[in-house]
């Protein structure tokens, strides 16, 4: 099943919430800039760690046609987004940036061009000593394979996490991770059963210090800790955070206190973006000339 059904499906099924209890302060702010924020459904941002401008997935209202835009703060607001130097054909999504800006991950269609989502691959882009972006290389076998990659994530530890509905998972789609040995063969995992299901896990986020795993599962947010043994049973996150179960593309602030995601507000804008400030207020994501100021979110459609 492809992320686009999965979420046409819950959102047909799942009744978003409304109601802020007393006892639980609101966490949960809108963060929609002007140029950013439109009537179509923007997901997955990333900001670059060397040039502070963000990165994120614009589509269809319908989540189809996925193509990653750039926005740079010119000191009075965001600019109006433009595809990346790295854009190529067909859909691409779910950029990330490694902490030193010097690498950004994504997904995409190019090596075929075609717009289904079994053709997506996990590529990776490199900077060159100018601060320009090299050509995109697509990671080799058995990190892509025939089915769908999703939403790679590069772990403290170097284990690249990522979603796949390859064969041999614990249920549907399922989290995954890759690691390059000495010998420069990739050698990949299933992450196991206390992150997979028999349903559909789609995109994994490993905190910076690699303690913390955000997962993008059926029904929206879950978080799992590293322990001893490894990754605990995944938590779903609280009805703040995961409203209405379309909740994606999550990315943590620098400092990992807090958590910047989509979710699908319905007409008349769609997918719009959150950020959830637990451990209370920081200053992220960065304001822009007064642009994209945060404003208080029970959880109500835009």
């Amino acid at each position: 099943m492809s992320m686009k059904r999965c979420l046409a499906i819950l959102l047909t099924v799942l009744v978003p919430t409304c109601m802020a209890s007393e006892n639980h302060p609101e966490t949960v702010w809108a963060w929609t800039p002007a140029g950013v924020s439109s009537n179509q459904f923007e997901s997955h941002p990333a900001f670059d760690p060397m040039t502070g401008d963000l990165y994120f997935v614009r589509s269809s209202k319908t989540f189809s046609g996925w193509r990653i835009l750039t926005s740079h703060c010119d000191g009075k607001g965001w600019t109006p987004p433009v595809p990346t130097p790295f854009s190529g054909p067909g859909t691409e999504a779910d950029p990330w940036f490694t902490p030193d800006g010097h690498t950004v991950y994504f997904i995409s269609t190019r090596l075929t061009g075609s717009m289904k989502s079994n053709d997506l691959d996990i590529w990776k882009a490199d900077r060159s000593s100018d601060g320009k972006w090299k050509a995109p290389v697509r990671l080799p076998s058995p990190v892509n394979s025939s089915e769908a990659e999703w939403f790679p994530r590069l772990a403290p530890d170097g284990w690249l996490y990522f979603g796949s509905n390859r064969p041999g998972g614990l249920g549907k789609n399922d989290i995954w991770r890759a690691r390059e040995n000495g010998a420069g063969q990739w050698i990949v995992e299933n992450a196991g059963p206390a992150i997979n299901t028999p349903g559909d896990e789609y995109e994994p986020l490993p905190s910076a210090d690699g303690k913390r795993l955000i997962v993008m599962a059926d029904g929206g947010l879950y978080e799992s800790r590293m322990g001893p043994e490894g990754w605990s049973p995944k938590v779903k996150l609280g009805p703040e955070v995961n409203v209405n179960g379309s909740e994606i593309g999550a990315v943590f602030s620098p400092s990992g206190k807090s958590l910047m995601f989509a979710r699908d507000t319905g007409e008349p804008k769609s997918g719009e973006f959150f950020v959830w400030h637990p451990d209370g207020q920081e200053s992220w994501p960065p304001t822009c000339g007064g642009a994209g100021r945060k404003a208080p979110s029970s959880g109500s459609n835009h």
